[in-house]
């Protein structure tokens, strides 16, 4: 397979064009030949126009490279090399949501022909690819997994935002269904990512790796957001601790924060739906799983508390949110915990505006109901949560928050502390 691409006898697709699926499209269209399907043909056409819906990739990116870009399933009747990238959320339930996942492999699956390849990079509890997707698979196809077709796992680890870890810098994990699959995948992924390939010994260790990176994060976070909730109560700036704890050579230093977004606020769930399937309860993942998903209640309650405390109104306050985004300096809102925070807010009749220059309007609209406003108002406010760190953010001053408090007092809530030792006069609080 590997030697096919190379020579342009065999082609290979990516399917789904999202924060994963296109940063990998776009790398392996400088090797091979490429096509990159998405089921959303708004997608399809703002990366023909060499935009990235998710403002991550610049257009310049996507020129000079053999890829083709389409929502017609019809294209993939040609392809011996797919690579699914689709997302695995979760439900309402916080149970696993494998649909996406399911349909990709049913759609894959309509067009496999005998020695083709399908490597998974979404994030799946360990089994997941041979016990749900490879079935999908042969039903659809009708041929016989390993003997008449090729599965991989290789986990993605792209991060948002980040222009240091990149797809190529990042040493990568593969995986193959036999030791001829599992080599001739390395070699693929080997002509992209410049860090190294490490070839994990099966599937199943390869979906277990993945899923404990983001779940062991999670716990960690949580460990921190336990911190800082005592350490309110025994009025200790927890960054203060945290910096003077940092001094010693093994400590890890995470800070507490809202663990929202498509991976650590959601994989941990994968792993304990798996663990309970065979009669494990995992007690330290579903107890920090807890303590993480109630963080933006627990912050919201206590801006209602320093309201009171300071003597400004609770019901009809003007409270102004800098943020709703998962993470810093990126667009993406998926299960924002900030979003926890302004409906906990509402529930006191307390007037919220929320601001993100990073944000869609219309998407944020859709997903929970919620108005972005491009205008911060100036003496205006009885509070001012700085809620995602933003750069536009980083750049106010105390005299800015002043300006736009109304009569120049108010609260400052900062959530991630990053005004910590700036703000002098204003009554300030942070995890």
């Amino acid at each position: 397979m590997y030697t096919e691409l190379k020579r342009g006898s065999a082609k290979m697709a990516v399917i789904g064009l999202g924060y994963v699926g296109l940063p990998l499209a776009l790398e392996f269209a400088k090797k091979f030949k490429v096509i990159g399907f998405d089921i959303n043909p708004g997608v399809i056409e703002k990366l023909n126009n060499k935009i990235d819906p998710a403002g991550e990739i610049e257009p310049e990116k996507f020129e000079g490279i053999d890829i083709e870009f389409t929502s017609n399933p019809d294209d993939l009747k040609d392809i011996n090399f797919y690579i699914v990238a689709v997302p695995t959320p979760i439900d309402e339930h916080r149970q696993p949501d494998l649909g996406p996942l399911l349909s990709a492999c049913s759609l894959v699956g309509k067009y496999l022909k005998k020695g083709d390849y399908v490597v998974f990079e979404s994030t799946v509890y360990p089994g997941c690819t041979e016990e749900d997707c490879v079935p999908v698979m042969e039903r659809e196809s009708g041929l016989k997994y390993i003997q008449d077709f090729k599965v991989g796992y290789s986990p993605e680890r792209i991060n948002p935002g980040d222009k240091v870890h990149t797809l190529t810098n990042v040493v990568k994990i593969t995986s193959g269904c036999d030791s001829e699959s599992s080599e001739e995948i390395a070699r693929v992924y080997e002509e992209i990512v410049e860090a190294g390939i490490y070839r994990a010994a099966s599937i199943r260790v390869a979906e277990a790796a993945k899923i404990i990176e983001n779940t062991q994060r999670d716990v960690n976070i949580a460990i921190m957001n336990e911190f800082s909730r005592m350490f309110n109560y025994l009025g200790i700036n927890t960054y203060d601790v945290i910096d003077a704890a940092a001094t010693k050579w093994n400590f890890l230093k995470f800070s507490p924060g809202l663990v929202g977004g498509h991976c650590i606020g959601v994989d941990p769930y994968y792993l304990i739906f798996k663990a309970r399937q065979y009669g494990y309860e995992p007690h330290l993942l579903t107890a920090a799983r807890a303590l993480n998903d109630d963080m933006g209640f627990y912050v919201a309650n206590n801006i209602i508390k320093l309201l009171a405390k300071n003597n400004l109104p609770v019901a009809g306050a003007n409270v102004l949110v800098l943020g709703i985004t998962f993470k810093e300096n990126v667009s993406d809102i998926r299960n924002s915990k900030v979003a926890d925070i302004i409906s906990e807010l509402k529930e006191y009749n307390v007037n919220v505006q929320v601001v993100d220059p990073k944000a869609d309007p219309q998407e944020v609209e859709k997903e929970y109901g919620i108005t972005l406003d491009n205008q911060i108002r100036q003496d205006y406010y009885d509070a001012i949560v700085v809620a995602v760190n933003h750069n536009e953010f980083r750049e106010f001053t105390e005299l800015d928050f002043k300006n736009m408090l109304k009569s120049g007092k108010g609260l400052l809530i900062d959530v991630k502390g990053i005004y910590r030792n700036k703000v002098k006069s204003l009554p300030y609080w942070s995890l």
